[in-house]
């Protein structure tokens, strides 16, 4: 048995039937020119002939239940992969419609603890000719990021080659079946002077947050968000809507701003939001607070458990009716919270992301989420996808898109990923709480263009 990191425990932890823990994704395929009928049968097959399935593919809990044991992970010998894999055809007429209500039903059910946390569907039968594969991961076996890195290392750029290895295959063949985690207590001395190096130098690294929130007085704290409607408790149902944008739009945004990438996205997240709320009578006087994840496997080695994220809070400027003056508070925001990160370990930033999102360990409270302040609003991820076109035996991948974790307080989630010359959006939401989620795309577009006419009237 392998010991668990203390937040894959915990996304164990606070699983229930209405909060399932699991990331998913969906892929969108072109079948190679001249492709016939079979390819994607042959596909699906070709993935139920693995011959060898990787370690992090094998864990399972080391019981279904929420106990002491589910410290450890138990590693399976002989996995069914009749069982994990599975081939399904869309209803007609196959459209995209049916394809996201297809996956939004997979994604509302709950991996079984039995076996390892993990599942993989391939989907024909789309009236375009193209085909699907949907994978659902557990987020305590695997991050966002991770599980993106472990596509793109399946996927190649040749649309020439043939032979793809599946991605719960093995990386190498190192590491072989049944081969468990060995003590090592010089590895274990040498990660206890790091973490009392690491606990020593955080706390002059809280004295200087603390008084960077102090000079800084509009810096976004936790607990201080308003409440919406998303931040209430949730059913299990999911819905699932997406969409790409390209990449060159976004940035071409950024350019005439001077700012990031990625504060276009929120500001494209932040005026969706606006429109989405008043479109149902509920938006509050004050901005709403967005919780984003940042990576740290840059200068982490990936672990175990694939989990290296801390995260910061950004003002989303939803009071501002204006979308370049919804910018600027934005980018203000960001860059605030990236200059509380600077000159933290790894450790002390994953630290700090912990006590922004401590208060959620409280949501499975009866009654908390009702009464408590709402630590933020909404999760909205941007996680790096592949920068060159990327193709399964000659199969064009034409999108990547993430669905990631609703739960109580949180009743939706944008995640995105870029992929080639795009961006791909994923919304996930409480079927029950967030009614006509897949406006919020329309919306989203609307939040684009209307950045895209005020900075092209101000550069006119």
């Amino acid at each position: 048995m392998a010991l668990m990191l203390p937040q894959d425990f915990m996304f164990l932890a606070i699983e229930s039937r209405e909060h399932p823990m699991h990331v998913g994704g969906l892929e969108l395929f072109s079948p190679p020119e001249g492709a016939g009928a079979e390819f994607v049968r042959e596909r699906y097959q070709q993935l139920l002939d693995t011959p060898e399935v990787a370690d992090k593919f094998r864990r399972r809990p080391g019981t279904p239940f929420n106990t002491p044991r589910n410290l450890f992970w138990t590693t399976d010998s002989d996995i069914d992969l009749d069982y994990h894999v599975q081939l399904s055809a869309l209803p007609q007429p196959g459209r995209i419609r049916e394809l996201f209500a297809m996956t939004s039903r997979w994604h509302s059910s709950l991996l079984d603890r039995h076996r390892p946390l993990w599942e993989a569907h391939v989907i024909e039968g789309l009236e375009d000719g193209r085909f699907a594969v949907y994978t659902k991961v557990h987020h305590a076996l695997i991050d966002g990021v991770s599980a993106l890195r472990t596509l793109q290392r399946v996927l190649l750029e040749d649309p020439e080659a043939v032979g793809t290895p599946a991605p719960f295959a093995p990386q190498t063949r190192k590491q072989k079946a049944g081969k468990t985690a060995v003590f090592n207590p010089l590895g274990l001395a040498k990660a206890g002077a790091d973490l009392v190096g690491d606990v020593a130098g955080g706390v002059p690294a809280a004295a200087r947050i603390s008084w960077q929130a102090v000079r800084e007085r509009d810096m976004v704290l936790p607990l201080r968000a308003p409440r919406t409607m998303f931040n209430v408790p949730i059913g299990g149902a999911r819905r699932f809507a997406a969409q790409s944008w390209p990449i060159e739009r976004i940035r071409e945004v950024g350019k005439a701003t001077e700012c990031t990438l990625n504060d276009v996205v929120l500001a494209m997240c932040g005026g969706a939001l606006r429109d989405y709320l008043i479109s149902q009578n509920a938006l509050p006087d004050e901005p709403l607070i967005a919780m984003v994840p940042v990576s740290l496997h840059s200068l982490v080695a990936e672990s175990n458990g694939g989990n290296a994220v801390t995260s910061v809070l950004a003002n989303l400027g939803t009071h501002l009716e204006d979308p370049i003056d919804r910018l600027e508070c934005i980018t203000n925001s960001m860059r605030q919270a990236k200059r509380m990160l600077t000159g933290l370990s790894p450790l002390q930033a994953m630290a700090v992301g912990a006590f922004m999102v401590a208060p959620l360990a409280f949501a499975p409270f009866p009654g908390y989420v009702s009464h408590a302040p709402p630590p933020f609003n909404i999760v909205i991820s941007n996680v790096p996808g592949p920068k060159k076109p990327l193709y399964w035996d000659g199969a064009r991948l034409d999108g990547i898109y993430p669905l990631s974790i609703a739960m109580d307080g949180l009743a939706l989630n944008i995640t995105l990923t870029s992929n080639a010359g795009n961006l791909d959006f994923g919304v996930v939401g409480c079927r029950k709480s967030v009614p006509h989620l897949q406006r919020i795309l329309t919306y989203l577009d609307d939040a684009l263009v209307s950045l895209e006419q005020r900075v092209g009237k101000e550069t006119a």
